[in-house]
């Protein structure tokens, strides 16, 4: 009986699954059509009025995507408002449906990773995985590790898309 070596086991790949990335907070989304006169417009006095009495309490920790799905004259200064509001509420909060909101925490993630612990790594970034993750937090990290790792790799460590090796500096 032959004894098998798990090679995968015992490489120095290091993998990052972005998975781990997702921000655990609840996502809602804010409709200013709501705050719309006739469906149109929104009204300075009654936007202030809705404003000062809302309970912004309600969204605390949340993560909040700012839309109007209605075809209205909304100025921008509405939206200011809003944000001014959910500043000390929610987690983070942007002007855009979900998607914008989740590239958004991941731009936040990713940017708070320490590059260094990668430096000089044989990476494999996990794909397919249980969770979505966007395409763009994938090309964020390639933008971030790229001048760090010595090679990217796509995929599960026992089958990878190769992505990037660095080249080698040539002595001499």
């Amino acid at each position: 009986m032959e004894d098998f070596t798990n090679r995968v086991a015992q490489s120095a790949l290091v993998t990052l699954n972005l998975e781990e990335f997702i921000h655990p907070g609840e996502r809602v989304v804010y409709d200013i059509k709501d705050n719309l006169f006739q469906g149109l417009m929104l009204r300075e006095k009654d936007f202030r009025a809705f404003v000062k009495d809302h309970d912004w309490s309600q969204y605390d920790g949340q993560n909040v995507a700012v839309i109007c799905s209605a075809d209205a004259i909304v100025p921008t200064w509405a939206y200011m408002v809003l944000a001014g509001k959910l500043q000390g509420h929610a987690h983070r909060y942007v002007f855009g449906d979900l998607a914008a909101l989740e590239q958004d925490l991941f731009h936040e993630a990713i940017l708070a990773i320490d590059a260094e612990q990668y430096r000089d790594a044989k990476l494999v970034i996990k794909g397919c995985g249980e969770k979505p993750v966007p395409t763009y937090a994938y090309v964020a990290i390639m933008q971030k590790l790229l001048p760090i790792a010595s090679s990217i790799m796509y995929g599960e460590p026992c089958s990878t898309v190769p992505l990037y090796k660095r080249p080698k500096v040539a002595v001499g």
